[in-house]
């Protein structure tokens, strides 16, 4: 190929992209948009964040939406693609039966219907949704979507949760595929717990004015989700519209955040809101049914067709034939038995509630929209400038006969064991302005949400929680219990003790189990020195810690064999190692960690700083790492251990270090005053552009636990301006 040719071959791609770029202003809607954007202003402060304001409330969506896409559009497309169960058409045949599980739910001609019918004023939201995708989308032919190169306003429908993983995740994948693959699959060590997995969840801390050295409320907010997950931004309009937060990529509402009077943060919950009926089946006549109570009910049967991209590139269809009962869906065969699985599925009261909370201006006014009673695994804590302060429980909770036990499937054939309604938001496990002062979930149980003034668990029916407890909550009420000084600083610290509760019942065991040990047997000499170093720990995390990377990597050790019967009895791996583990294998696993750590670094002596590491090499939304690449030192832990500060980590197929791709990810402190002040980190950076200053400006200040200044008034942001413009400019 000669030189010139060479250089054709370049120009016309970029001849077909301006052209693509002028029939796209050609199109009718193009005047529309501009309109929308010309009512639109976009200031990114020096940390790249958006500050986006709009003459109405949708005039902000629009922009909202357009400068998320600016950040990082590859992230928005994939959220959709999962939420539509469009995701093999872009990934392949390996995605198929996710997007099969996303379709059992989510059927665009149901959320086209429902978009028709919903209310004036959010239809309008739902439609500048969409015109700021489709705009950027015009006015930026470089960006290749892999699949959704255009965008409708129903399709926001189907993603109105702003969590880490929907409740249609805790579908088996394995199961699904089995049932309607016809051929038996073995679960995942996901699936079974064999292989470690960061918990998924978050901290969230609210404090009441008496508790404070200044008089005014304080909120933490902490989500633990996977890094680069939510945009932060700041939305304001002309229609009072004025929140600040993190927004789940592709979302228009702050899902983490607050706004002048008041703030919200969401946990994980543990409360029992999705599950299982065993069905019973009977067939007549070439016919399915399944019974229930002396009558038998037609199966329901619903064809989905899901597009895959083949090995070459084009485009192939399966349809699997799904059944479903009243309950919900079939998901599953076990024992003889169809499973049906019943979820939460209001998208449109979701996304209802999911953007009016960011207009709420207390607690009276957040109460009244969480009376829409579409968030079905959120636990909140919330704080405003009255200084009132709550824990408040998921408000889709559906009542349910006491007698059975629904951490198992219940026989679907029994009308008892039916939903029977949603429990009022006065009979749930709430703290409503505790008197301690505090209130605190760590994707714990609410029975200690506020200390003394904590719901009694024997009050409330036992699907209230499923969970149980986890070793952040006895941190978290150890920094908080009997403070009464606090400052948003002193918050800040309190965030990021260092301290690993789990390791004070677990090390002082594994001693034990040493200390027992026959004056001639051979493990005494060869654990001698590690047993030293962790007598001597304080077990608390820090970078230089030689202590923490001996006991993690022990932990570690003994999580692969245990994890699997730990998440079948429903209890932290912890807590297993503590209850189940023989002191002989503690020892064992400790001398299997030593020498892991001799055979990856050269020594078993190794600083935690050195193990645990921060990278961020490109915006992949699968994690992959590199040892021979520039990493940082991360002091803080898994949150397995009890660590508030939560970084997950692990060795990838080609690393021996650690790296963290979950945990803290967007950390704010907010202090309720007279005038709001805040201070904010998210991990790595705003931009999704590897060329951009944003794509890791904020690493070191993630991982020294370093919140910067929020520019939340217009006076503290004019100082740090680093561009203002409309969206299309």
């Amino acid at each position: 190929m000669d030189k010139a040719t060479g250089r054709l071959r370049k120009i016309i791609p970029l001849i077909v992209l301006a052209l693509a770029t002028q029939a796209h202003a050609a199109l009718p809607e193009m005047a529309r948009w501009r309109a929308e954007a010309a009512r639109v202003t976009i200031t990114r402060d020096d940390w790249g964040i958006a500050h986006v304001s709009g003459k109405t409330d949708a005039d902000a969506v629009f922009g909202a939406i357009y400068a998320q896409a600016e950040d990082d559009f590859a992230r928005i497309e994939a959220n959709y693609l999962t939420a539509l169960g469009r995701t093999a058409e872009a990934e392949g045949e390996s995605a198929i039966w996710q997007d099969v599980r996303q379709r059992l739910y989510v059927d665009p001609l149901d959320l086209q219907a429902r978009y028709r019918a919903s209310p004036t004023r959010l239809k309008a939201l739902m439609d500048a949704w969409a015109d700021g995708l489709n705009y950027y989308l015009a006015t930026h032919p470089q960006t290749r979507p892999k699949v959704l190169t255009r965008f409708e306003p129903w399709m926001v429908l189907s993603f109105t949760e702003g969590s880490i993983g929907g409740d249609i995740e805790r579908i088996s994948l394995t199961e699904l595929k089995s049932f309607y693959g016809g051929k038996l699959q073995t679960k995942t060590a996901l699936e079974t717990g064999a292989e470690p997995q960061e918990p998924r969840g978050s901290n969230g801390i609210a404090i009441a004015p008496k508790n404070t050295v200044d008089g005014h409320a304080l909120l933490l907010i902490n989500p633990h989700t996977s890094f680069y997950f939510r945009s932060e931004l700041q939305i304001t309009s002309g229609e009072g519209l004025n929140a600040y937060g993190a927004s789940t990529w592709g979302q228009f509402f702050i899902y983490q955040g607050f706004n002048e009077q008041a703030g919200w943060m969401h946990t994980s919950s543990g409360v029992d809101n999705v599950d299982e009926f065993a069905e019973t089946i009977v067939r007549r006549n070439g016919k399915m049914f399944y019974r229930y109570g002396k009558a038998l009910r037609a199966m329901t049967i619903v064809p989905i067709t899901v597009r895959y991209r083949r090995s070459d590139g084009r485009l192939d269809a399966l349809q699997v034939v799904t059944f479903r009962t009243h309950h919900g869906p079939i998901v599953a065969l076990r024992d003889g038995k169809m499973i049906a699985e019943a979820l939460m599925w209001k998208p449109v009261p979701a996304l209802e509630q999911s953007w009016l909370r960011t207009k709420t201006s207390d607690l009276a006014s957040y109460m009244k929209v969480a009376g829409l009673q579409a968030n079905s695994s959120n636990d909140t804590l919330f704080a405003d400038r009255k200084g009132e302060i709550a824990y408040l429980h998921p408000q889709f909770v559906p009542i349910r006969d006491a007698r059975f036990d629904y951490t198992r499937p219940v026989d679907g054939s029994d009308p008892a064991t039916d939903w029977k309604g949603l429990h009022t938001i006065a009979s749930l496990p709430n703290a409503i302005n505790p008197r301690v002062g505090w209130a605190k979930n760590t994707n714990d149980w609410p029975w200690t949400a506020a200390g003394p003034d904590s719901p009694k668990a024997k009050d409330y029916p036992r699907y209230m929680d499923q969970t149980g407890a986890n070793w952040r909550g006895p941190h978290a009420d150890r920094v908080l219990t009997g403070v009464h000084d606090f400052t948003p600083e002193k918050l800040r610290k309190a965030a990021f003790d260092s301290w690993l509760p789990a390791f004070d019942t677990l090390i002082p065991q594994l001693l034990d189990a040493y200390d027992a040990l026959a004056a001639n047997d051979p493990q005494r000499a060869a654990l001698a020195e590690p047993i030293a170093l962790l007598r001597g720990w304080d077990h608390r995390w820090s970078a230089k810690s030689e202590a923490t990377t001996l006991a993690i990597f022990w932990g570690d050790t003994l999580w692969p064999q245990v994890g699997a019967f730990a998440k079948a009895e429903r209890m932290n791996v912890p807590d297993y190692i503590a209850q189940r583990v023989s002191p002989a294998a503690k020892l064992t696993a400790l001398a299997k960690a030593k020498d892991r750590l001799v055979r990856d670094f050269g020594r078993w002596r190794v600083a935690w700083g050195e193990v645990n590491r921060f990278q961020r090499l490109d915006d992949s939304i699968d994690p992959h790492f590199d040892d021979a690449k520039p990493s940082l030192a991360v002091p803080f832990t898994s949150a397995q251990w009890g660590s508030l500060a939560s970084f997950g980590a692990k060795t990838y197929p080609n690393t021996k270090r650690y790296y963290g791709s979950s945990g803290n990810s967007f950390v704010a402190v907010v202090e309720f005053g007279p005038k709001l002040r805040a201070w904010a980190v998210t991990a790595g950076g705003e931009s999704g552009d590897t060329k951009s200053p944003h794509f890791n400006d904020q690493a070191q200040r993630y991982i020294d636990g370093n919140l910067r200044p929020v520019y939340f008034y217009p006076d503290a942001l004019a100082g740090h301006v680093e561009r203002r413009y409309r969206p299309g400019e």
